[in-house]
């Protein structure tokens, strides 16, 4: 039997803020020239998104003018709605507190989903680039679950928006080793930890898009549960001929740095036909999971590969409701369509992207068999 997706849960901390509400605040900022503003409003106002959630309560407080869900993860946004510069050591000491929470709620949903207990995990398998601390991510969710202590722990770090992918197939490689094999896949970002006020384009654009949240998928060739499952029919991965210095994430004093360049969506929308093809080896999927980079992005892919709009339905719903959440997102695109009973059994193709650029892919199967 193939490795399949079981399950997949997610989580979202519990501030949440309206696109033009955050837009107002970042266009308010004290210094902003006037053509920064006019970026800034075309930047929030073309992204498709209509709320995101973050862990900056601080930040949504000002935006909405109600008090504060909670401890702020960091002090960011004063009184006066002005947006401070924490050091990248604030801003990652609340990640460490911030993010383990979300990869238990969201793995402790994707078990209960598939019907699995703690103790039948074999296999954990941790993702994210917006935070580092050791022992990291995987050590916690065997602790926070009450996961064996033997459980085999692997973590793939900063590989940016597209290492969710990575993460299936690592486990869908794990399960063709040992057919016995259940393995945990959790990817957890606090992208908003790294948002600053900017003239920068770049940072203009990466403050417009960018949102918190996690995922988690339990995988397995064993024939557990009698819902819908995803199968992990094969993966592919390409670099692009160019485009390593246009998407860069690196560390800064105030924060983690993102590049993220106009050249990105166009880069894609030229060679992701040459990317894809070899990868579906002439399958034709009727339904796409595509990273949401933004919506030039999904624009450009839907052209590049001469998509009708519907196959990119559930990438733009989830831009739409929760914006980019960086690894995470794809895995909240493929629980949509694994709860879709309209679909049936159908073909899945998936896309992310990350530095490089990368293009990850995965073709899956959902089938009610």
């Amino acid at each position: 039997m193939a490795a399949s997706i079981l399950s997949i849960g997610t989580a979202v901390p519990p501030a949440r803020v309206a696109q033009r509400a955050a837009r107002d605040v970042f266009a308010s900022q004290p210094g902003l020239s006037r053509v920064a503003q006019r970026l800034l409003h075309a930047a929030f106002d073309a992204s498709a998104i209509e709320h995101r959630n973050t862990v900056l309560s601080d930040l949504v407080a000002v935006a909405s003018g109600e008090p504060a869900i909670g401890e702020p993860a960091m002090p960011l946004a004063g009184e006066d709605g002005r947006i401070q510069a924490p050091s990248t050591g604030v801003r990652n000491d609340a990640y460490i507190r911030l993010a383990p929470p979300l990869f238990a709620e969201a793995s402790a949903e994707a078990l209960a989903g598939a019907g699995i207990r703690p103790d039948q995990i074999t296999h954990v398998v941790t993702v994210s680039c917006t935070g580092m601390f050791a022992p990291g991510p995987d050590f916690r969710l065997v602790k926070d679950l009450g996961l064996s202590p033997a459980v085999e722990r692997y973590h793939i770090g900063f590989m940016g928006c597209a290492a969710a992918l990575p993460g299936l197939r690592a486990a869908a490689r794990i399960c063709d080793s040992q057919p016995e094999a259940v393995v945990l896949v959790a990817a957890a970002e606090l992208c908003t930890l790294h948002i600053r006020s900017s003239e920068d384009p770049q940072q203009i654009v990466a403050a417009s898009v960018f949102a918190d949240g996690a995922a988690a998928a339990v995988v397995s060739a064993l024939p557990l549960g009698d819902g819908p499952r995803l199968e992990l029919d094969r993966f592919g991965t390409v670099l692009t001929s160019e485009g390593e210095s246009e998407m860069v994430w690196t560390v800064g004093d105030e924060g983690f740095d993102m590049v993220l360049t106009a050249e990105v969506p166009r880069i894609i929308g030229r060679e992701i036909r040459a990317a894809v093809d070899g990868f579906l080896e002439g399958a034709e999927p009727g339904v796409w999971a595509v990273h949401p980079g933004g919506r030039s992005v999904l624009d450009r892919v839907e052209s590049g590969l001469a998509l009708h709009p519907d196959a990119l339905t559930a990438s733009r719903d989830v831009l739409r409701r929760q914006g980019n959440m960086s690894s995470a997102t794809i895995l909240f695109i493929l629980r949509d369509l694994l709860h879709d009973d309209s679909l049936g059994d159908a073909q899945v193709a998936a896309l992310a992207f990350g530095p490089g650029l990368t293009v990850e892919s995965a073709l899956l199967r959902r089938t009610t068999a």
